[in-house]
């Protein structure tokens, strides 16, 4: 994954995952369409983010069970 691409994703993740959102498929797949979507807005491309994550879904997933607004990771 690019150093880029491993930014845009982090610092998505952490501006991006709600409070409320729930630990589902649904949230999840609604997640990584607006990543993709956002990514590609700035000339990022989805295989910057994926080459290296072993799985999208998981990724964002921990990050929804983990999320802890205001404090970093």
């Amino acid at each position: 994954m690019s150093t880029h691409g491993v930014n845009f994703l982090d610092q998505w993740l952490s501006n991006n995952i709600p409070e409320t959102t729930k630990a589902d498929v649904i949230s999840v797949d609604e997640l990584t369409h607006k990543l993709f979507a956002d990514a590609k807005s700035i000339g990022i491309r989805r295989e910057e983010i994926d080459e290296e994550v072993d799985s999208l879904y998981r990724t964002i997933l921990d990050a929804i069970v983990h999320h802890e607004p205001g404090l970093p990771e």
